[in-house]
């Protein structure tokens, strides 16, 4: 596995945020896919806890600042593009704002 630092994330290929999927690190559920811009990622590493950027609300935010539900972050993997990221996480409480252990909740009906 190759080691990569901060600075080689390429932010300014999607306009400086990039797609975030987050991984619960003992049971590898797909929790939730978000954004982050730089500001997020470094706050991650410097705090230990997931941050991102809303694009809806356009503001930098914790997960669990409002809920409690913070989301220590274990690794951090870069896909081979530098342009999306993988949280891996020690998540033993909901991710969805719905109260939802994971936000793909849904099933997508098919004809």
């Amino acid at each position: 596995m190759n080691v990569k630092s901060a600075n080689d994330v390429d932010f300014a290929k999607r306009g400086g945020v990039l797609p975030v999927i987050v991984q619960d690190r003992k049971t590898k559920d797909v929790l939730t896919l978000v954004y982050a811009n730089r500001e997020a990622l470094e706050n991650t590493i410097k705090t230990g806890n997931a941050w991102f950027w809303s694009t809806s609300r356009n503001k930098l935010w914790m997960k669990g600042e409002e809920s409690g539900n913070v989301q220590p972050v274990h690794e951090i993997l870069v896909d081979c593009d530098s342009d999306a990221l993988l949280y891996i996480v020690d998540s033993d409480k909901p991710m969805c704002h719905t109260g939802d252990r994971t936000c793909f909740h849904n099933v997508l009906k098919q004809p």
